[in-house]
């Protein structure tokens, strides 16, 4: 596919962001992370800067300890490609306020733009669907978009979507770096501010 036929990331994102409300965030390090930011910095966002292969995990852990709020994760194909395994827990466990959106560029954008295996053919929407995920996407057409934010916002969850995005160099938009002043902040989003001194 060329990349005339690929969805800008940047765009998705900001589709998927807009009008939130209370909805969590999760993002995996590098492209996700920045892509969060450019939407606008949000005291709901937990942006990962390390932690690689963590973010889906993370959303799990969020959605079965918050089942009232939306969770909505965010990771990159390559960090997806290193974390198979949770997508079977999150089919065994069957959140229904669990999103992942995969963001496939087919690239490892933080090592040189590296192919991933999804360029060869690996199907991580197949995947998902192997681990019994109920709603499985791949999302290619700018259409689509709006069906994927009705899926996340309304959906009964799990919720999985490869989005097919052009491998575009972005400029950086960068979230806080403090993992204190992040982790405090998104504790006291979620469980108020009695919570910081419990």
């Amino acid at each position: 596919m060329s990349p005339a036929n690929l969805l800008h990331r940047r765009a998705v994102v900001d589709e998927l962001l807009r009008d939130r409300g209370d909805l969590l965030v999760i993002a995996s390090l590098g492209a996700p992370n920045w892509d969060i930011s450019a939407s606008g910095d949000h005291p709901n966002n937990f942006p990962l800067w390390g932690a690689m292969a963590a973010s889906v995990t993370m959303g799990l852990g969020l959605a079965l300890a918050q089942p009232s709020r939306r969770i909505l994760v965010f990771a990159g194909d390559g960090e997806m490609l290193m974390s198979l395994g949770a997508l079977a827990t999150v089919g065994v466990q069957r959140p229904a306020n669990l999103a992942i959106v995969v963001l496939d560029n087919e690239r490892y954008g933080e090592t040189g733009m590296q192919k991933t295996h999804t360029a060869a053919g690996v199907d991580l929407t197949g995947v998902a669907k192997a681990c019994a995920i109920p709603t499985c996407l791949t999302i290619r057409n700018p259409e689509d978009v709006a069906g994927l934010r009705r899926e996340v916002y309304e959906g009964a969850g799990p919720v999985f979507a490869t989005v097919k995005i052009d491998p575009e160099a972005l400029p950086f938009v960068l979230p806080p770096a403090d993992g204190v002043i992040l982790a405090t902040r998104f504790r006291r989003s979620v469980l108020g501010e009695a919570a910081l001194y419990n």
